[in-house]
């Protein structure tokens, strides 16, 4: 295995993500959603891929997480299990996917992991899905839990602003995590809380927390990778950093294309046969 930015090259494992937490070894993950792309994250050097529920947004166009299927979330996973050889591979479950009881979220659980061949699965919420996340730990299967801003919840919550500034929900995200870490979760992604706050709870966890827009506290960061290397345009939040204009970049090379093929000068006569 050549080519990573690391040098070890051994198959991330939710076991290592523990360990790399209890050595004070920072966790990087991004999103990917199909094989390609996969396969140039892993290649990079990331510890961990999560197939988001954001291709509802990226990949689909939809405003918020909420449409995205079991079956679009299967299609995407299986996509990128394919591409990765290192990272480890988690996919989301989608919305009604696991709220409505344990029986259903296991079953659905179980269909993820049987037909995409990911890793683990990462599931929204504390306390009101603990019992459903029991289930499919006993089922055999990893999770990561998500506190926070949870964007599946956005009809509850109204807005996409930062969670858990006041005390009560401050408290209540404490609380879920350590009820997660309790129950058996080998992470907890932290998103749009005060850097104070996800700091305080990863010292708290015995388990990995993944931040994104959650301040340098944590134990890990998570971008969606089209975000990070600027494919997108008007998402501008302040937790974000872009590593590349790839949207310049890719406009520009189709630009030239059309004006190849438009002047007749692609292809030319070494491209010919």
């Amino acid at each position: 295995m050549s080519g990573y930015l690391v040098s070890d090259t051994r198959k991330v494992t939710t076991h290592r993500f523990i360990e790399m937490k209890q050595r004070g070894e920072k966790i990087s993950m991004l999103t990917s959603y199909d094989y390609t792309m996969a396969g140039i994250v892993d290649e990079a050097g990331v510890d961990g891929i999560l197939i988001g529920d954001s291709a509802s947004n990226v990949m689909a166009g939809n405003v918020t997480t909420l449409p995205m299927t079991v079956e679009q979330m299967i299609y995407h996973a299986k996509s990128v299990v394919k591409g990765v050889r290192r990272a480890l591979v988690v996919c989301d479950m989608p919305f009604g996917s696991y709220q409505v009881d344990r029986k259903e979220g296991v079953k659905n659980a179980i269909r993820i992991m049987k037909e995409s061949g990911c890793d683990a699965l990462k599931l929204e919420g504390g306390a009101e899905i603990i019992d459903t996340v029991k289930g499919i730990l006993d089922a055999g299967i990893p999770v990561m839990g998500h506190l926070g801003l949870t964007p599946q919840s956005i009809n509850k919550f109204g807005t996409y602003a930062v969670r858990a500034k006041d005390d009560a929900e401050a408290d209540k995200l404490l609380s879920d995590a350590k009820l997660l870490d309790e129950t058996g979760c080998f992470s907890v992604v932290l998103e749009k809380v005060p850097a104070k706050l996800a700091a305080d709870v990863s010292k708290e966890l015995n388990v990995p927390t993944i931040g994104i827009g959650a301040g340098n506290g944590t134990d890990g960061q998570i971008l969606v990778v089209t975000d990070m290397l600027g494919m997108t345009k008007g998402f501008n939040p302040r937790f974000l950093r872009r590593y590349a204009d790839l949207n310049s970049v890719m406009t520009d090379a189709i630009g030239q294309y059309v004006t190849d093929v438009k002047n007749s000068s692609f292809p030319n006569e070494n491209e010919s046969y």
